[in-house]
């Protein structure tokens, strides 16, 4: 035997490293390992679930005790309230409508939210979890400054600002760790998020700009209102 290796007793076959191992009787050789990255659904889940459901529920009902709930007059047919907003789950679609014909903004853009989010998950933006400047920089580059340019453009053609600017923002944080040489923790840390992490975070800031705007700065006639401004 070469005098790089020893022979050891151990009953943990992953305690030192070994090149060989005598394993005699009944000795089993395994590794003990408890840590494991993946946990089970009950309980590890289920009791965060039930937990945040409940606290969810105290929230909910000291928020009742002291403050009154945003109801309007009772219904009346021959009186429509100016501007009649949709429940605000919909204000997003609703705000669309102001910038673009009612066929765009409520038949082709959801359609294309919902068949994206059904095809991403078959290509390997999803599958290929590396970060977005980690490999092909030239082309990635490329490809989300092109994106990018292109979506401003219709945009800024439609006046649509409320989706402008979050684009503009969104691109522009997206591409700084692909200049910036000298990266701290935090461009580390944005360089290595992948493609379908930055699309989502695009996704998810434009439908919230979108929503408080149609529901705290639209007024009568869907104009331009402050929300500390009353109207009459």
């Amino acid at each position: 035997m070469s005098a790089d290796f020893r022979a050891e007793k151990n009953p943990d076959a992953g305690a030192v490293p070994k090149r060989v191992a005598f394993i005699k009787g009944r000795t089993a050789a395994r590794v003990r390992k408890e840590d494991e990255d993946l946990v089970m659904t009950v309980p590890h889940l289920v009791v965060r679930e039930a937990i945040a459901f409940m606290a969810m529920v105290i929230v909910l009902a000291l928020l009742s005790l002291f403050f009154n709930a945003p109801l309007e007059w009772i219904a009346n047919p021959e009186h429509t309230p100016n501007p009649a907003k949709a429940p605000w789950y919909f204000l997003g679609l609703q705000e669309l409508l102001h910038y673009f014909p009612p066929i765009v903004a409520g038949v082709i853009l959801p359609a294309l939210a919902v068949i994206a989010l059904i095809v991403i998950p078959y290509f390997r933006v999803n599958v290929k979890r590396e970060g977005l400047w980690e490999s092909s920089r030239r082309r990635n580059l490329i490809g989300v400054c092109a994106v990018a340019g292109i979506l401003s453009v219709l945009l800024f053609l439609y006046n649509v600002y409320a989706m402008l600017i979050p684009t503009l923002i969104v691109a522009a944080v997206m591409v700084t760790p692909a200049f910036v040489r000298r990266q701290g923790r935090i461009l580390l840390w944005l360089g290595s998020r992948p493609l379908s992490w930055w699309i989502m975070t695009w996704f998810v800031i434009v439908v919230v700009v979108l929503t408080a705007i149609g529901t705290l700065f639209r007024g009568p006639e869907w104009s331009w209102t402050w929300p500390w401004k009353e109207i009459y």
